[in-house]
């Protein structure tokens, strides 16, 4: 069965000025995304941030492809 990623993100305007967070968190999405990037793993960011889940970190990573999937980059 596919991740839906609307079951672990949200985007509320109270909340970190609207930007898309794990839901029950303050924990936004370009957060996790960055600490991926920079060489984090998994594990590292469950143990940094006890109160998420393994599928929440998944599901940012399947909002960020849906998010580009259709955009364009030029340079």
């Amino acid at each position: 069965m596919e991740l839906d990623w609307k079951e672990h993100i949200a985007s509320d305007p109270k909340i970190m000025f609207g930007k898309p967070v794990i839901k029950g968190t303050r924990i936004p999405v370009d957060l996790v995304l960055e600490k991926l990037s920079l060489g984090e793993n998994i594990e590292q960011l469950l143990k940094a941030y006890p109160s998420i889940k393994i599928d929440s970190i998944y599901a940012c990573l399947k909002f960020a492809s849906e998010s580009v999937k259709n955009e364009v980059v030029t340079s």
